[in-house]
């Protein structure tokens, strides 16, 4: 992805001086294989009939959460994957429905950088595939002992996506910005890499606490900034617009 955007239209960058990108895990480990079962690969096919991807989580057996700025022409959501090239796997593929991107989502600033996506059928739960928690808030304080997942590029050199689930601890940090901007920011080497956009960001209680965005690179030179929706001050976005979907298909 690591779409560079014009600086005339990031709202962010004018405050800071740099330059936003889409979610470029850099660092981090495989994880114990379906240890993280909540985990989504997302298969994007663009309106051009190129193939994309972006990361996931599931949050119900009809919805799925990722990043606005994943959006496509049409997806398909990939459950209980480890390792994509392992055909053994016993991987469920579903289409998405309906796709809902927040309606305030701004995709030069990626700002409210949030999307649901309604399956056009109900997961199937296992040991492989569970719902993850989201969390209600931070009590004013930044959660801590945070982890990013995805299959996303692991090395900046490195063109191709992870084939296995990977995983990289995050150290939240106290920024004005990031706060009014409704997200989470951690800063460093280690982050989420090309191709993990829409992972969670889950901390201490094992709750989902943010979406994997954008990354913002300073124009001083200092370190990469990585931004996550900040999943607290969307909770009622998100409660009403699950609600709203399934209420629509009661009444087909």
């Amino acid at each position: 992805m690591f779409i560079n955007c014009k600086l005339s239209v990031l709202m962010l960058v004018l405050i800071l001086g740099g330059q936003v990108y889409a979610g470029k895990i850099f660092g981090g480990n495989e994880v114990v294989p379906h240890s993280r079962p909540y985990m989504v690969l997302l298969r994007k096919v663009m309106s051009d009939g190129s193939i994309g991807h972006c990361g996931g989580f599931l949050l119900s057996e009809d919805f799925v959460m990722t990043a606005a700025h994943c959006q496509a022409k049409s997806y398909t959501v990939l459950l209980g994957v480890h390792n994509v090239n392992n055909k053994n796997e016993k991987i469920q593929q579903i289409a998405v429905e309906q796709a809902f991107p927040h309606k305030d989502y701004n995709n030069s600033s990626y700002i409210n950088d949030v999307m649901l996506l309604k399956m056009s059928s109900k997961a199937t739960f296992n040991d492989n595939v569970k719902t993850i928690t989201l969390a209600s808030g931070d009590q004013g304080a930044l959660p801590k002992s945070c982890r990013i997942s995805g299959w996303g590029r692991k090395d900046r050199n490195i063109d191709n996506m992870s084939s296995k689930l990977r995983e990289v601890g995050v150290t939240l940090i106290n920024d004005e910005k990031c706060t009014k901007g409704n997200m989470y920011c951690s800063e460093g080497e280690n982050g989420p890499g090309e191709g993990d956009s829409g992972g969670p960001l889950v901390c201490e209680d094992n709750k989902a606490y943010g979406v994997i965005s954008a990354t913002f690179r300073p124009s001083n030179g200092g370190p990469d900034v990585y931004r996550y929706a900040k999943i607290p001050d969307y909770r009622r976005w998100i409660g009403s617009t699950t609600r709203n979907a399934l209420m629509k298909v009661k009444r087909m």
